[in-house]
């Protein structure tokens, strides 16, 4: 039995897990979700939560926060997204509770039939719930999707970087400074691991940040460089709350003009002709899912093709590649620049 048991866990270590093909073989930048409020429901234990769980009937609590954030998303003047998080007890997050990002602030004990009041007093209106206080939060938040009954690939990453995250949280002394746990879905399962994580950056102010493809080797570099020193794992980044997507796209265009990537570790530029699209510098990268990716280009290399119709291939290939890899060189520095 010890024997099939091993079996199993390398089969779906290589099925779904960290050794799957399709590891590093899709773009990241650009693929968060655009929002500038970010709200966590604490609720029950991952290893329960059905596919769709903001819309299932035996569990009333989710759904009804996300109808009423639907149907209430016009007079919400910031643009909020709503996840579900696993219940805590150790760093403090009991069934009902709130968490509320870049806010840093915390209610308990939501119920169903404190919902529309809620939603009204502190999303509508932006004032303090009057049915509970507001408590601070501190340090930081580190959220792994682990929500297995909505893909097998997040269900079998997360809960193992949930674990390498508390060992390297202890040995770090960091129990009080950084708190980590499971939630639904974020989008992009293909991307798992999925990490988003909440900290201070250089400037004093709350930052959230998402990473795709984190394994655990990336979790001491996360929690020394990313939480530790406020510096971006560029490689592995999604995206932040509070950026939208017109500057990573542009950077995005622009690399499918340059030809450069970075190989799966974030080392040396290397060519990727045959792929069709590549990932540029700083992280950057161009590769976009199939229904998208043929617009995408067509609309970037418009006029280039005119402007270079009379040069032969080589020299078209050449000058594009150049001038692509230093806009996006340029474009990406000073993004990160303004951004940190």
């Amino acid at each position: 039995m010890a024997g099939n048991s091993e079996d199993e866990i390398v089969s779906d270590d290589v099925k779904f897990g960290f050794q799957r093909p399709e590891m590093y073989e899709l773009k990241l930048a650009g693929t968060a979700t655009v929002y500038d409020r970010h709200i966590f429901l604490c609720y029950k234990s991952h290893e329960v939560w059905p596919s769709h769980l903001e819309s299932s009937d035996s569990d009333p609590l989710p759904k009804l926060f996300a109808a009423t954030l639907k149907a209430r998303r016009d007079d919400i003047k910031l643009k909020t997204i709503l996840t579900i998080c696993e219940v805590r007890e150790d760093i403090g997050l009991s069934d009902g509770d709130v968490l509320i990002f870049p806010d840093m602030i915390k209610y308990r004990n939501l119920k169903e039939s404190d919902v529309d009041a809620f939603v009204e007093d502190v999303l509508v209106s932006g004032k303090p719930w009057t049915s509970g206080p507001q408590e601070p939060v501190s340090g930081s938040y580190v959220f792994v999707c682990s929500h297995n009954n909505r893909d097998r690939r997040c269900g079998v990453c997360g809960p193992i970087l949930i674990e390498e995250f508390s060992k390297a949280i202890e040995s770090k002394d960091l129990i009080n400074e950084v708190h980590v746990a499971a939630c639904s879905h974020v989008g992009g399962h293909k991307y798992a691991g999925n990490v988003i994580i909440y900290s201070t950056d250089k400037e004093g102010k709350i930052a959230g940040h998402w990473y795709g493809y984190v394994t655990p080797d990336e979790v001491p570099i996360l929690l020394d460089e990313h939480i530790g020193e406020g510096k971006i794992l560029e490689r592995l980044w999604r995206g932040q709350m509070g950026l939208h997507t017109e500057i990573t796209n542009k950077v995005n265009e622009l690399s499918v003009l340059s030809g450069i990537t970075v190989d799966k570790k974030g080392n040396a530029p290397v060519e990727t002709a045959s792929q069709g699209c590549c990932q540029g510098a700083a992280g950057f990268s161009c590769c976009r899912d199939a229904n998208a990716e043929g617009k995408e280009v067509e609309k970037g290399q418009g006029r280039l093709k005119s402007c270079f119709r009379k040069w032969d291939k080589p020299e078209v290939y050449t000058a594009i590649g150049v001038v692509g890899a230093v806009a996006v060189v340029a474009v990406a520095y000073g993004f990160y620049k303004k951004s940190r």
